[in-house]
Formats: structure tokens, sequence, C-alpha cells
């Protein structure tokens, strides 16, 4: 198998460092098929022996065929039993041979809490492996990015502990805070405006204002911008809508907010910024402007790119990337999930509607299950045959499948929920537009409400309007990303026998118990990460929904099939709505929320 370049080649040249990287990935993609058999030959040699694969009778057996023929594809209730065994302490060989190093905990959730993903040591390694291709493949779009720096919004998020003791922490916190990130080697590709201490503090105001600092001080060097997801780089432009005056005053005379405490912040900011009046003059006239149409070239005058994730959920932030970038191209670079790194696009300044990830071979073990559409009648409810899935290599152009992946830390023919479809071939490996996450129905951030949860939420909140003669007659909602941060907004249709009036404050109530009986992803988000705002209830007309029926109808939907939508997106749908909204409400606080696990903290 292909071995990945480790260091740079022996002239210290980055051109040639980057021409290997490419042959690799250009090795591995052509000989897909092989790669990926010997990788699943590696992880079964490795764990031959853990309690997992011997329950499922594998027996010592690492035989590609044996393999699909025994063990059975599983989602994560079928994993939680032996994961909260670990979680609580017991070490033995459960699901991997080596040492659980710690929890990547994932965006999706289980029983309202964030999933556990059991990862290794040398994870981090094959996750630097995925980066280090990115800025090659940009590097043949883009040339001369080594000459700038990247002016990227980079956060860790919260962690707790297991009862066991193991961290549980998502996967980008893992990264930053591992030697892979805090002392890699100097390369021109991860020259950040943002020193490490600024994105390692854990307080989100002091994180965003020191690095918005520091990105204002160095502008002219700034040649690509960025944060992980859309929703986040948009938040940092809002940040600065709103704290220019002192980042300004800052620049001006050199000196650094009192409400920057964090030592270690303060000093490796220090060593960024001079007193600069001039630069502070600049911003504040752009700032001051009416308009903030093209605020990211108008004060960084060098950039080329954002680099953002732009697909799935995260389109809906398209036009207002657009707004601010003045059309700058949108980017995205990889897809990676707590479960496992998957791909990277070759194409990338592609439009974001044309983006395809080529799954890297050697992340781990790939299969697809295929995915019935709505179109297809009954045969979008069979339930679905290990025997239908296939490999890497087999899947057809145009078809659409749900990833379902085999890892080195200890997950065996896991189905991780995504909705790909096949848009071409690197070689023999496929190329893939990301669809959708299975069953979420609201996502505006990191979050990832599906249609069960939001009903139960919805249906504990509704019975505030009892003591009043009223009831819930139907609902939907709506992830509206036009407000920042974005926020979840119900529409609530309500019949009511009296003439009573149902006062603000129930509503407000309804508001805040919904938030209280949503994901603790959605929580986070609400209280320590600050990127979705209050949740909102418009009580709309009474027949609202007859008239939401008649428009799907006219389009073409049949009478006897309709039943109210639980989550909608399209645009003429909500002006529907809107138009007959007679009044709103939004939650008055936040929802309770703390680190880690429900059960950990009364244990």
């Amino acid at each position: 198998m292909p071995e990945a370049p480790s260091t740079l080649s022996d002239d210290g040249s980055f051109d040639e460092n980057n021409k290997k990287l490419l042959q690799f990935f250009e090795d591995i993609t052509t000989n897909a098929d092989e790669v990926q058999k010997k990788i699943l030959n590696e992880i079964l040699s490795r764990n031959i022996g853990v309690e997992y694969l011997q329950r499922h009778g594998l027996n010592g057996n690492t035989d590609y065929e044996n393999f699909k023929e025994i063990m059975p594809v599983v989602t994560y209730e079928d994993l939680k039993p032996d994961i909260d065994r670990i979680a609580d302490g017991d070490r033995s060989s459960i699901l991997c041979s080596q040492p659980i190093s710690e929890f990547l905990t994932s965006s999706g959730t289980s029983g309202g809490e964030r999933k556990l993903m059991p990862t290794v040591e040398e994870e981090l390694g094959r996750r630097s492996l995925l980066y280090s291709l990115l800025m090659p493949v940009m590097d043949q779009f883009v040339p001369d990015l080594e000459k700038g720096k990247g002016m990227y919004f980079l956060f860790i998020k919260s962690e707790a502990k297991t009862p066991g003791g193991l961290l549980a922490r998502p996967v980008l916190t893992s990264y930053y805070k591992s030697s892979y990130f805090k002392k890699r080697p100097y390369d021109p590709y991860t020259n950040y405006t943002s020193p490490d201490e600024t994105i390692l503090c854990l307080d989100s105001y002091q994180s965003m204002y020191s690095q918005m600092l520091c990105g204002l001080c160095q502008n002219t060097q700034v040649f690509r911008v960025g944060a992980v997801f859309a929703s986040g780089f948009i938040r940092a432009i809002r940040f600065l809508e709103k704290h220019w005056p002192l980042l300004c005053d800052d620049i001006r005379n050199g000196t650094l907010n009192s409400q920057i405490t964090d030592p270690l912040v303060r000093e490796a900011v220090m060593k960024i910024l001079k007193p600069n009046p001039k630069l502070a003059e600049f911003i504040e006239t752009e700032c001051r402007k009416e308009s903030w149409k093209g605020i990211i070239p108008r004060l960084w005058p060098n950039t080329k790119y954002i680099d953002v994730i732009v697909t799935g959920t995260m389109s809906q932030y398209i036009p207002t990337l657009n707004y601010y970038g003045s059309d700058l191209p949108l980017v995205c670079t990889m897809y990676a999930s707590s479960e496992c790194y998957f791909g990277i696009n070759l194409n990338p300044l592609c439009k974001p509607s044309e983006v395809a990830y080529t799954l890297i071979p050697t992340m781990g073990y790939f299969e697809f299950l295929p995915v019935a559409r709505e179109d297809e009648g009954p045969e979008k409810s069979k339930p679905y045959d290990k025997n239908d899935l296939v490999d890497l290599v087999d899947v057809k152009l145009g078809q659409e499948y749900e990833l379902v992946v085999t890892t080195y830390a200890g997950l065996y023919r896991y189905r991780v929920g995504d909705i790909l479809k096949v848009a071409g071939f690197k070689n023999k490996a496929p190329q893939f537009h990301f669809v959708c996450r299975k069953n979420v129905a609201l996502s505006i951030d990191s979050d990832k409400t599906d249609e069960v949860e939001l009903h139960d939420a919805v249906v504990k909140a509704s019975t505030h309007l009892l003591p009043f003669e009223a009831s819930l007659t139907e609902y939907t909602s709506y992830a509206d990303a036009t407000t920042i941060p974005g926020h979840y907004v119900l529409y609530w249709e309500i019949n009511q026998s009296s003439e009573t009036l149902i006062p603000t404050l129930v509503f407000e109530d309804c508001c805040l118990t919904i938030e209280e009986s949503l994901n603790s992803v959605y929580r986070q988000c609400r209280v320590s990460d600050k990127s979705i705002g209050p949740l909102e209830i418009k009580v709309v007309e009474n027949g609202t929904f007859d008239k939401l029926m008649d428009y799907a109808i006219s389009n073409g939907a049949s009478i006897n099939q309709y039943k109210a939508p639980r989550c909608v997106k399209y645009a003429p749908i909500i002006e529907l709505l809107n138009a007959r909204v007679v009044s709103s409400y939004f939650s008055p606080k936040c929802p309770k929320w703390v680190p880690g696990q429900k059960q950990w903290c009364s244990s």
C-alpha cells in the first residue's frame, strides 16, 4: 500500500513536498480497491481478539468475505451499551485492541445527549494526513498562498470527563489541543493570523475579540479567510459589526482592551499589536459606511477566497457570505465527522452546489447502503439488508447511498447517517455530493434536531395552553438564518374555545419549554457557544395551514396523501406563513446546559 509522505523533502521545498502528497493521493485513488481491502485486513488483524468481534462470531478470521457475511450493520444505539462500559471505566478490549484515548462528542445525539465516538491516539496522525493534502490541492488553483496568511476563526469548546476518567470533547477541540496542532512544524499553509493562545482560550468572547484584532492588525497579509462552518464565519463578521469601535481603539493606541483578561492571550496579542492610527482610521471609515456589502475584501484587500463549509444545511448562509464577501469564491475543502475523516474536494473553486468530496481510501473501510428516493414508492420503506451494501469502488454514478464505515478506533460497519450522491470518480475512488444528514429537520450551527425530537418538545410545550381552553391545531418550523446568530422559528395555529387572552408570559414559557426539551448540542449552542439565538414562536391566523395545503395541492401534491410539513425551507411557503402571523414571542432566557452528560453530573 502506498506510504504517505511523513516530512518535508530533504531540501525543505514545499513545492516538492506538495508533489509527493499529490502523487500519494494519485496512487491510493488509482488502487482504491486494493487499498480498501488492505485497510480492512489491517483493522481486523489489529483487533482480532476484541470482545465485540468475538461476540459476533468472527473468531479471529480476517477474511474479507467472512467479514461481509458475519458482521452486522449497526447504529449508535446498538453500540451504546459497549460505549457506556468504556465511559464507566472498563479498560478491557471491548471494541479496540488499542486503549481508547478519549471520546469525540458527535453533533448527533442519542436520548438528547451527544453521541460518544471512541478514538485512539494514532487517529490524530490520520487526521493530520488529510489536513496535509488540503493546501497542495488548493495551490493548484490559487498559487502563492504561502506568501500570505490565513485569517481563520477557530475555537475550542467545553470538554467533560466520563465517570471512568476519559475526556469527552469535540473532534476539533481534541485536535487543537494536541501536539499535532500546538507543536506543528512551520508550514506557510498553517500560518494563521491568530496565535495559538487565542484559539485555545475557552472564553468565547476573549477568543473571538483577540482573533479578530490580530486579523485586523495583519489585514494586508491575509490571503484567505474562513472558519469551520459558514455560520461561524458570519458570526465573526457580526462580532466585528458590534465591536469595531473597541477594536479600532486598541489598534490606534497599541493597547489591549481590559476585558481580555487571559494572561496567555494578552501576551500573544501584544506581540502583534502596535500603535497604528492610520490602520484604525481606515477600519473606522469602512465600518461606518451604511452598507457592509463587500466588507471582507474592503478590510482584507488581498483575500482570494472564503474557506468554510457551505454544503448541507450550511448552504442557507451562502447569500449572506456573498453579500459580505462581494462574491469571493466560497471554498469547501474537506468532509469529516467525529466518527472518521472521509475526503477532500479536488475542485475547490467550484460552485457550492457542485462541491464533491473524493473519499480517501486510507482513512477507514467504507461501504455504502443504497438509499431509495421518495418517488420510488413502497420500495423506500423496504428494510435494508446488509447484503445490499456495496464497496467503495462499486458505487454507481447518480445513485444515493448512506455511508457505512469501519474504523481503526473500534467502529465496525457503523451507519454514519450521512446521505451522499455519487457525482463522479477520481481514478477508481468515487466523488460524492453531500445530500443531507439523515432525519435532520432543523439545523443552524452544529445542532441537528429531528422531527421526532421537535414534535415531543412541541407537545410538551403546548400543555401551557390548556388552562386557557386553547390547544395547538397545527405547527411547522423553520431554521431562520437571516438573523445572526440564526434561530429556530415555530409557526403555531391555535384553537381557543374561550375568549380569555393568553398572556405573553405563557408563550414565552412555551418557547423555553421547547428549548429545555431539545438535545444537549442545541442547548450548548445556545448557552456556551452562543451560535444560536432564542427560539421564536409565531402564532398564525386560523386557517393558515389550510392555505398551506391548498398551496401544496395547487403545485401537484395529492390531497389524499398530504400532511403538514414539520419543517419548511421553500421561500414561497415561508412568505405565506409570515404573511399570516398575528403575534410572535421569543424564549426569555437560555435553557439549562452543563458540559458532559446528565447521568455523569448526577453520579
